[in-house]
């Protein structure tokens, strides 16, 4: 398990990088910064876990762990809602009637 969440934050990471130029972005652009910012995260609490299962004996650990990662979820969700509602909105646009 720590060896699948090490290489899983080493890719995590590199798309992180490549994304902190355009976190500031829309919505959507924003929500892939989250997202992966939020799997980094994850992998290193799941190394952390493994860690913890391993020296402990225990289920404990991963328990912790799910915990923290569905808080961290719901914070990037909140996030993100909060980001996209506050977005203007398109107005729409009249659709040109072809000319009998």
């Amino acid at each position: 398990m720590g060896v699948v969440g090490f290489f899983a934050l080493l890719a995590n990471l590199f798309v992180a990088v490549m994304l902190c130029l355009f976190r500031e972005g829309d919505s959507n652009m924003r929500s892939v910064w989250i997202c992966s910012r939020t799997d980094a995260i994850g992998n290193v609490a799941v190394i952390l876990a493994a860690l913890g299962v391993f020296a402990s004996g225990t289920g404990w650990p991963d328990l912790v762990v799910g915990s923290i990662m569905a808080l961290l979820s719901l914070s990037g969700a909140w996030q993100i809602g909060r980001h996209a509602l506050s977005e203007p909105r398109e107005a729409p646009t009249a659709r040109s009637v072809p000319a009998e």
